[in-house]
């Protein structure tokens, strides 16, 4: 009998303890269980073995050795207002629109987390920028998913000097932060941090327990180094970042870089950053030679017909600290069935169902038993409220086959008591349309300046009816 109690006492020191971590909101669970009890999402745990690591996995990020970007000076208390912003400058990417997203540039000691859809153009992007800043500064390529010829094929196709910069294949994390203490570059590539692990980690890469643990380990010696760190990370089906959401909240800036393989643009958009700004926006062009940065959005999101055609006008987004001027197109169609179908292209489709009992009920407008589809040409993907009275008038446009004037341009948003509500920036809206040649612009009253552009006439409006009026 207690041959028997020492033997099960053994086994359960030397079973392995586990815990379950959510996807979506990084909560840890003692068990597994369908619904994540923080969040209420489904399906989202996953497990993560706990167990001590065999060797410097876990621990040696914080040793002697990786101390010298930080120093002492991160073990001392400071006033803010004695902390010198010039130890830690920033320093361009050789891209504006890149810089514009990353807030100004990159800063040394950054971990920066880049996702998007595979053929979006991320491998290429980083290529083209350290093949740029590998003549100013040590730079580290690591790819772990594709070979150095690989690699090294594409940059000769794109046209990039190949002369100074540093490749390596490697996915095990302790062997690569050898290289990075050997060769001591200034800014390094991980491509992908799916494909890492650590050896005292005892799972597949691309785990939870892989992923958390090797950006942790990566971000730790970047911190404390004043390396730039640029991970490349997989996205799920439905376009959000692949991993445990905990990795998100280690790194300091997240962006995603949207474009389908079937339009030539690329839209580099910020989601979080700790250095600037969010949902900044950069649009890159996909060509033979590389992606190349589009100075003017909006031409390319304006190339319209010169024959006016109904459902069709113009409005003025916010995105980051610009304004973007977008094509948005409206088609209302008799209903052939009894459920008539509301779908949105950029549009948050709820938003389009509130709109529409909005333009009943105070634009006199019935649209129950008609067919609305809503796209935003060129795929942009539009957040903010600022597009309600565009695609009200849009659709109103397409309804009843008037067409509206070509000179127009609209913003607004749409109160379900029918006013017409303010937005952000309304003046630089303004001027940015009538740098574009726009004559006429509807926009809030609150939003109408003093005085209007040379050339351009600004009508206010209060109510819902009165835009439709003027149209």
């Amino acid at each position: 009998m207690i041959v028997f109690i020492l033997k099960r006492m053994i086994t359960a020191m030397a079973k392995k303890k586990s815990a379950y971590v959510c996807n979506e909101c990084g909560s840890e669970h003692s068990k597994w269980q369908g619904q994540c009890a923080d969040c209420g999402q489904w399906n989202t745990l996953q497990e993560f073995v706990v167990s001590a690591a065999k060797g410097p996995s876990r621990g040696s990020y914080g040793d002697s050795r990786f101390q010298g970007y930080a120093g002492t000076a991160a073990d001392q208390v400071v006033r803010l207002a004695d902390v010198d912003l010039k130890d830690v400058p920033r320093f361009s990417s050789g891209m504006q629109e890149f810089d514009r997203v990353l807030g100004g540039g990159l800063v040394p000691g950054s971990a920066i987390l880049i996702g998007g859809h595979p053929g979006a153009g991320k491998s290429t992007l980083l290529l083209q920028t350290l093949c740029n800043l590998a003549a100013f500064m040590p730079a580290l390529y690591v790819t772990g998913e594709e070979s150095l010829q690989q690699v090294a094929m594409r940059a000769n196709r794109l046209g990039l000097p190949t002369d100074q910069l540093q490749m390596l294949s490697e996915t095990n994390v302790e062997r690569l932060t050898q290289q990075l203490e050997k060769h001591k570059p200034k800014i390094v590539v991980i491509d992908s941090i799916q494909v890492m692990h650590c050896d005292g980690i005892e799972s597949a890469p691309g785990s939870v327990s892989q992923v958390r643990e090797s950006a942790a380990y990566l971000t730790r010696y970047a911190k404390q180094t004043g390396t730039v760190l640029l991970l490349v990370g997989h996205v799920t089906k439905d376009g959000s970042l692949a991993g445990p959401k905990v990795l998100e909240h280690m790194i300091d800036c997240s962006i995603m870089l949207e474009g389908s393989g079937d339009t030539r643009y690329r839209v580099l958009r910020g989601i979080k950053n700790r250095f600037g700004a969010i949902n900044e926006l950069g649009v890159f062009a996909m060509l033979d030679s590389g992606l190349k940065e589009v100075k003017n959005p909006s031409s390319i999101f304006l190339s319209r017909s010169d024959e006016p055609a109904a459902g069709s006008v113009v409005m003025v987004i916010w995105e980051g600290t610009r304004p973007l001027l977008v094509e948005i197109q409206a088609l209302v169609d008799d209903s052939h069935f009894g459920h008539p179908k509301r779908i949105a292209v950029g549009l948050d489709q709820n938003r389009l169902n509130l709109l529409l009992a909005a333009l009943h009920r105070h634009g006199g407008v019935h649209l129950g038993d008609q067919d609305v589809y809503i796209n935003v040409v060129g795929g942009v993907k539009v957040s903010e409220t600022g597009a309600d009275l565009a695609l009200l008038l849009a659709a109103l446009s397409s309804f009843r086959n008037k067409p509206l004037e070509q000179g127009l341009i609209v913003f607004g948003e749409v109160g379900l008591s029918g006013e017409i509500r303010p937005v952000p920036s309304g003046q630089e809206r303004i001027k940015e349309a009538a740098k574009h040649g726009f004559t006429k612009a509807i926009v809030p009253k609150a939003n109408a300046p003093k005085q209007a552009p040379p050339g351009m006439t600004v009508i206010a409006v209060e109510r819902l009816q009165d835009a439709i009026d003027n149209v």
